[in-house]
C-alpha cells in the first residue's frame, strides 16, 4: 500500500501536514468569515420578514380604508334615496297649484341631494387617497429602509394619485 502511495505521490507526512493546515484555515475562516456573514445574513432574513409583514399590514389597512369609503358612500347613497323617496310622497300629497311647486321643491332636494352625495364621494376618495400615499410612503419607507425626503414624498404622493385616478 506504501508503495502504491508513493507511487501517486502521495507521502503520509506531507498528507499529514495538508491536513492539519486545512483544519487551521477552516477553523480561522470559520472564527473570523463565517460566522459574521451568518450573522448578517440572518439579520437580514428577518428584516427581509419583517419588511413582508409591514407589506401585510399596509395591505390590510388599505383594504380596510377602501371598504369603509364604500360603506360611506352605499350610506350617502341609501340616505339620497332615502330623501328623495320622502320629497316624492311629500310632493303627491299636495293639490295640482301645490303638486307643482312641490314637485319644483322635490327637483331641488333631488339636485341638492346629489350634488351632497357627489361632493361627499370626492371627500372620501380625497381622504382614501391621501390615507393612500401616507401608507405608500410608510411602506416604502420600510421596505427601504431609509427616510424619504420631502421630495420622495411628494414625488411618490403624485404618483399614487395618478394611478388611483386611472
Amino acid at each position: 500500500m506504501g508503495k502504491i502511495l508513493s507511487d501517486l505521490g502521495i507521502y503520509w507526512t506531507n498528507f499529514i501536514a495538508q491536513v492539519l493546515i486545512f483544519l487551521i484555515v477552516y477553523g480561522i475562516l470559520k472564527k473570523f468569515a463565517f460566522g459574521p456573514i451568518q450573522a448578517i445574513l440572518e439579520e437580514r432574513r428577518k428584516r427581509i420578514e419583517g419588511a413582508e409583514a409591514d407589506r401585510e399590514k399596509v395591505k390590510a389597512q388599505l383594504a380596510d380604508s377602501e371598504a369603509a369609503a364604500e360603506a360611506r358612500i352605499a350610506e350617502a347613497n341609501e340616505t339620497s334615496a332615502r330623501l328623495i323617496a320622502e320629497a316624492k310622497v311629500s310632493a303627491a300629497a299636495f293639490g295640482d297649484k301645490e303638486r307643482a311647486k312641490a314637485s319644483q321643491e322635490a327637483q331641488d332636494i333631488v339636485t341638492k341631494a346629489t350634488e351632497a352625495t357627489k361632493v361627499e364621494r370626492d371627500k372620501q376618495l380625497a381622504s382614501l387617497k391621501s390615507e393612500f400615499g401616507k401608507l405608500v410612503i410608510s411602506a416604502t419607507g420600510k421596505v427601504t429602509g431609509k427616510v424619504l425626503s420631502n421630495d420622495d414624498q411628494d414625488r411618490i404622493n403624485k404618483e399614487t394619485a395618478t394611478q388611483l385616478a386611472n
